[in-house]
């Protein structure tokens, strides 16, 4: 399984979790019930790593909402959110412009017309006040 498609089934298990309140292995079930693509052992990493470090990451997403609260933001974007806030996080390897970049188009694919904006936004400010505190 591509790493793009690792992400993009990670976002869906994360909104059954959210949403519909399944249980891990059922939501990776329900993803990958169709699934021909390979090993999933990246998108498991994905859900495990969010999931175990849920409370750190909401507390961190909180900060850049903005005039928003995370319970009201759609659930989709939420789970991209915290998707990327994890690699953002816990993932000191990955180049962050790729991840904001993985956030923005998975955005774009589940989202609405401005949610891509939105999850930009809440990332950009991430990084640049992280950017700040490592001067």
């Amino acid at each position: 399984m591509k790493r793009r498609t690792a992400r993009e089934k990670a976002v869906q298990c994360l909104f059954q979790i959210d949403m519909a309140q399944v249980d891990l292995h059922d939501a990776v079930a329900m993803v990958l019930e169709d699934q021909e693509q390979g090993d999933p052992d990246y998108m498991m990493f994905l859900v495990e790593g969010v999931l175990k470090h849920l409370p750190q990451i909401d507390e961190e997403l909180k900060k850049y909402l903005r005039g928003w609260r995370l319970e009201r933001i759609a659930n989709v974007d939420r789970a991209i959110l915290r998707l990327a806030f994890f690699e953002l996080m816990y993932e000191p390897e990955l180049p962050e412009k790729v991840v904001l970049n993985e956030a923005v188009e998975l955005a774009k694919l589940y989202s609405d017309d401005q949610s891509y904006k939105f999850v930009n936004g809440v990332l950009s400010s991430f990084l640049q006040a992280r950017e700040q505190t490592q001067v």
